[in-house]
């Protein structure tokens, strides 16, 4: 490892920057706080610290410096974080080999990166005609065709099965991943869209009819190693930079509504490909932006898949956002009949799920009942109830007491109560999340001791005079690790000192056990002197408890007066 390069790059690169452009944070004090990515998060645990360039997680413990966060977050070896925050800050990294890393399912990629080109090279030749000329008739240029790659299988079942043998693959290995099927191509004559995982592997293929056809619309790759829909959404790995940039993820049905809108520079959208959204799909695109906006059809089914799904994003702590669209369009349909700005219209005016939903109540009840419109009116409340924004709240409840002529005591009494069956997710800055083991007077001394040395050089040289004795191998092998980084170094801090120890499991292992309490960064002499004589009466108690223990075993009287003046000048201070 390259530190001298490492710590160049570190000091160039802002965490607060690299990780907001991944998470959205909030400034709170010093430190600014985030989900944590790293476990299921639903209320801001992770505190990142723009002084000293480091991350820490108050609920699972992740913590460390940018490398660290990258390594992570993007899955990626120390290698390829180093090569890409080089790159983004301007160092020259082109010394720095990054090597692909293989994997048990390589061969698999393998396989649909080859059928990928497979079917692209059909749609160009001569046999693609009628395909291209449908995919011009659905407003779909060559531009778009190359972006997402989309490619032909063609009448023969055979082709693509045999070119695959061909490498080596065996028939059952193309049944089990869904290539063929009892030794012939499962994709037949249709309009190929490749589907990748959250890394940009090809793993699966939606097949679409483009000629008059009794057989099903969409032929979807099966279930597989590599293929796992819950897992997976649409355009993912496309979407990672737009969403950055656009600060907003836009969550639609299908992959055709992620094209189209593609073609009017929409692209930070993934779509969920037919399935029911999941928690790790939930988990997906609460990494991409908490700014999130559904986007999906317009008829009743697609209403109501807003509705369960907005519902699932309240209970992980997320309030979306909702684009409507007129039943019965889809936004593939909508952007092709409305035009983009027409579209961008309705985007920029995104409402909150709980609007929506609110609005859906409203439709088919009868007003002139006073049985219905008490139901109506107690539904909205509980619907308010779930807001966490007392402005909001404020404003629904007026809202409700101007329109149907209720008092807004009334609506905040009845608001209370329901509000207590409703669990509000609010963003504090969590105090002690985790239960943490108690530790003695003795062991909050050494690790504060530590905590100084990483933060104050001079505190180092002062630990090196005082000859600390720590009763545990985990405080040497810390305490000596930093005294060596800062006499190689010439000086110390904590950020830079996580990229030297990332090889050692158990330097890192002690280093978040430090970093788990609230240590102060600064102190004086007199008050580091204090710190060392408490560790020094530990080391001197322990000492008198193992002598007192051997006087007990020993049987020769000369040798227990030994232990006896030895044990007395140590309580006496000699």
């Amino acid at each position: 490892m390259n530190n001298d390069l490492a710590n160049t790059i570190r000091n160039k690169i802002d965490i607060v920057d690299v990780i907001g452009e991944r998470l959205p944070l909030v400034k709170k004090g010093k430190n600014y706080w985030g989900v944590c990515p790293f476990h299921d998060d639903t209320n801001p645990s992770m505190s990142v610290s723009r002084d000293k360039q480091i991350y820490k997680c108050f609920s699972c413990g992740a913590a460390g410096n940018v490398f660290n966060f990258i390594m992570n977050y993007d899955h990626v070896d120390f290698r390829n974080a180093l090569k890409y925050l080089g790159d983004k800050c301007g160092v020259d990294v082109s010394s720095v080999k990054v090597e692909k890393k293989s994997t048990k399912y390589d061969n698999l990629y393998e396989a649909y990166d080859l059928a990928t080109k497979y079917y692209q090279n059909n749609l160009n030749s001569t046999m693609g005609k009628d395909a291209r000329e449908y995919l011009k008739n659905r407003k779909l240029g060559e531009d778009v065709i190359k972006e997402f790659e989309i490619g032909l299988s063609l009448p023969n079942r055979d082709d693509l099965t045999k070119l695959l043998v061909g490498k080596k693959y065996s028939i059952s290995t193309l049944n089990d991943i869904g290539l063929s099927s009892n030794e012939h191509d499962m994709y037949i004559d249709r309009i190929m869209f490749p589907l990748k995982d959250i890394y940009g592997h090809y793993v699966g293929f939606s097949g679409r009819i483009y000629k008059d056809s009794n057989t099903s619309k969409y032929v979807n790759t099966k279930e597989s190693p590599i293929f796992k829909k819950s897992e997976l959404l649409y355009h993912y790995e496309e979407a990672r930079e737009e969403a950055r940039n656009a600060h907003s993820i836009i969550v639609m049905e299908g992959f055709m509504d992620v094209i189209r809108a593609s073609t009017i520079g929409v692209r930070n959208t993934v779509a969920l490909m037919g399935t029911a959204l999941t928690k790790e799909q939930i988990a997906l695109i609460k990494r991409l932006s908490n700014n999130i906006i559904l986007c999906l059809d317009g008829d009743d089914p697609g209403v109501n898949a807003t509705l369960k799904n907005g519902e699932l994003f309240l209970k992980e702590g997320v309030e979306v956002k909702v684009l409507p669209l007129p039943n019965p369009d889809d936004p593939d349909s909508f952007i092709m009949n409305n035009g983009k700005e027409r579209f961008l219209s309705l985007l920029e005016n995104a409402i909150s799920f709980s609007d929506f939903k609110i609005d859906k109540l409203k439709e088919n009840v009868n007003f002139n009942s006073v049985e219905e419109k008490s139901n109506y009116i107690n539904n909205v409340l509980r619907e308010v109830a779930k807001i966490n924004d007392s402005v909001r709240r404020e404003i629904e409840l007026r809202n409700l007491a101007k329109e149907y002529d209720l008092s807004y005591n009334t609506l905040e009494k009845q608001l209370e109560k329901f509000s207590q069956n409703e669990k509000v997710v609010a963003i504090n800055i969590p105090k002690d999340i985790k239960k943490k083991k108690r530790k003695d007077k003795y062991q909050k001394a050494i690790e504060q001791i530590l905590y100084f040395m990483l933060n104050n050089d001079w505190v180092i040289n002062e630990v090196e005079k005082a000859h600390l004795n720590y009763p545990s191998d985990k405080y040497r092998l810390l305490n000596a690790e930093i005294i060596y980084y800062y006499h190689n170094y010439g000086n110390i801090n904590i950020a830079d000192f996580y990229t030297y120890a990332s090889n050692s499991e158990d330097v890192l292992s002690i280093l978040n056990e430090i970093l788990d309490d609230n240590y102060v960064d600064k102190v004086d002499k007199d008050e580091l002197m204090d710190y060392f004589n408490v560790v020094k009466n530990y080391s001197l108690r322990k000492e008198i408890e193992r002598l007192t223990s051997l006087i007990k075993k020993e049987y020769d009287p000369v040798e227990q007066a030994k232990i006896a003046d030895r044990i007395t000048k140590l309580r006496m201070g000699e």
